[in-house]
């Protein structure tokens, strides 16, 4: 009888491609000193890849460490809770309630339009005193291990969707902070307030920054967004925000 280990190299590789990741390292790799060659080699984790669908966007296709590359990939997802408001204010903490507060309002709103996103049927309004809110995240909670932050450094990649009523104007603002486990800032996204002038297009427009090559010890990501409206009109008419997204790792193929 044929034993597992004596199977060619090619075909335990693509055994083991079908084993999921986590299984790889936590198990497999401790089977025998040539499963743990076999694991640590990178045609293994590029061969999971290609099934997974894992494939590197762009003309340049080379990838340093198909490993990493594959969590990555994996874990890859947005990283705000309740990012489209349809849960109403969960996860979110509100730094400023400024004027009649926050509200969660439906698509497209009063003298508004819709956001070129079908899927997204709400955003959350401000009021004209100033409405902030914020979340952290928490990267070891989420799956990035501190290893895979400092060593691979993947992109960070922030993009926020905002806009004003046609028949009142407001202002934008956006932080996004890169923490230390002792919450110190190692490296900040801080853009001008944004000012819509009254009598706008009431169009939605995206803001996106991507953190490249940032300082090892990142841990936490804090996010925050807001505004008011700037003709000073109780009710709701500041500026509105939804789809947030905060996403980590390589783009690829559709």
């Amino acid at each position: 009888m044929v034993h597992i280990r004596d199977l060619p190299e090619d075909i335990l590789l693509d055994l083991l491609s079908l084993v999921p990741g986590r299984d790889l390292i936590r198990n497999c790799r401790l089977v025998c000193s040539q499963w743990r060659d076999l694991v640590d080699v990178g045609t293994l984790w590029k061969r999971k890849c290609q099934l997974e669908g894992y494939l590197p966007r762009g003309q340049d296709r080379s990838v340093p460490d198909w490993r990493v590359f594959y969590f990555l990939c994996l874990l890859k997802r947005n990283l705000l809770k309740n990012h489209i408001a349809e849960a109403g204010f969960d996860h979110w903490k509100l730094d400023s309630n400024g004027g009649d507060r926050w509200k969660v309002e439906d698509l497209p709103g009063a003298h508004g339009r819709e956001l070129p996103h079908p899927h997204v049927r709400k955003y959350f309004v401000t009021s004209y005193g100033l409405c902030t809110k914020h979340q952290i995240i928490d990267l070891k909670k989420e799956g990035y291990w501190a290893e895979l932050m400092d060593e691979s450094k993947p992109d960070i990649v922030v993009k926020d969707w905002y806009a004003a009523r046609f028949d009142c104007g407001c202002q934008y603002k956006l932080n996004v902070r890169l923490l230390s486990a002792d919450f110190i800032v190692l490296e900040e996204f801080d853009p001008e307030c944004v000012v819509i002038e009254q009598w706008s297009d009431a169009e939605w427009r995206e803001m996106t920054h991507t953190f490249h090559n940032y300082p090892s010890g990142v841990r936490y990501i804090y996010f925050q967004h807001g505004g008011q409206d700037t003709q000073f009109w109780s009710g709701w008419y500041g500026v509105r925000v939804t789809n947030s997204s905060i996403t980590i790792g390589p783009e690829v193929a559709s």
